[in-house]
């Protein structure tokens, strides 16, 4: 590191001893200006709350100063804020759900205003639709999409083509897309299919064992884009990728991108409306990142180390004390 002119010619004129302190003095001024964590600074002007759910940590909603603001003291592994207030979970297996479950619970009593008890292994996920019926994957021998009402009755069933050997890895985040179609994530598949609801046919299949298997690329979380393209979480693999209508990647990040490994089993990703991508780290444990903001140039910008356990997935509700009005695509 080289001093300025005029530093140079204010040492020349110093004692040799002032000469060597000054000039030390110079350069750790310099030293910590040019090695800042630019990052720490922008991941203290973004702020967000969110909706957490999983195994350890139960379902929480976590204020915007980490602080935990509500809880639900019953295992989930997807969940979502209705415009009402209410909680939307998707309930792991318990003694009242033993296949698991559905509930929508009121966020100021904690009462269970509606139900639905699994009939095979275990349920997955959960997705309120418009006309207030609701969307669920039920897991086991024959694995399928659901469509319940509010008095728990199906109205609709849809095969998913999957393998059948482990339930638990059949598949998560099935989501109903704008074209009234499904798209399935299957972990052990290593494939995201859409599917059309009527009739069970795959009509577009998104591989993501192209590095090969042994890399673990699950695929858990699945997200049609505004754009067309869909963005992946890649759970073992610890990758976020995004595909275009082709299915060719065309946008990733994995803790290499990162220079630190914040990635520790990427289940639940969400996209924000400014582009950014909120991915969780189910495996992060004690004082490690859980959720973690990323920018399309690969800038961590926001970071949450709370709770003692990582969140299979989450909802963002607010940023900055605003409403994230697009927080669906999760």
């Amino acid at each position: 590191m080289q001093t300025s002119t005029a530093a140079r010619s204010v040492l020349r004129n110093l004692f040799p001893e002032s000469r060597l302190l000054l000039s030390a003095m110079l350069m750790v001024v310099c030293c910590c200006i040019l090695s800042s964590p630019v990052h720490a600074a922008d991941d203290s002007a973004i702020k967000h709350s969110f909706l957490g759910v999983g195994k350890a940590n139960r379902a929480v909603i976590v204020g915007e100063d980490g602080n935990v603001e509500w809880k639900f003291d019953m295992p989930a592994s997807d969940g979502w804020v209705l415009p009402n207030g209410n909680v939307l979970l998707a309930l792991y297996g318990t003694k009242e759900f033993p296949n698991g479950g559905v509930v929508e619970v009121d966020r100021k009593t904690k009462q269970i205003l509606f139900q639905y008890k699994g009939r095979q292994k275990e349920i997955s996920t959960v997705q309120s639709l418009s006309d207030g019926t609701f969307l669920v994957a039920e897991l086991g021998p024959e694995p399928r999409a659901i469509i319940i009402n509010r008095k728990g009755k199906i109205l609709k069933s849809t095969p998913l083509q999957c393998q059948k050997q482990n339930a638990h890895m059949q598949t998560r985040m099935l989501r109903l897309l704008p074209n009234g179609n499904y798209i399935a994530p299957h972990l052990l598949d290593f494939a995201v299919k859409e599917y059309k609801p009527d009739t069970g046919e795959v009509v577009q299949v998104i591989a993501t064992d192209e590095r090969g298997r042994e890399k673990r690329d699950w695929p858990f979380t699945a997200i049609r884009l505004k754009n067309g393209n869909t963005l992946i979480a890649c759970t073992n693999g610890n990758r976020i990728i995004e595909t275009d209508a082709a299915g060719k990647i065309v946008w990733s990040v994995t803790n290499a991108d990162l220079g630190e490994p914040l990635f520790q089993d990427a289940c639940g990703a969400q996209r924000l409306p400014n582009g950014n991508t909120v991915i969780a780290s189910y495996r992060a444990k004690g004082d490690q990142v859980k959720l973690f903001e990323v920018t399309p140039e690969k800038k961590v910008v926001w970071r949450y180390s709370g709770m003692k356990s990582g969140f299979h997935h989450f909802q963002i509700l607010t940023t900055n004390g605003k409403p994230v009005k697009e927080n669906t695509w999760k």
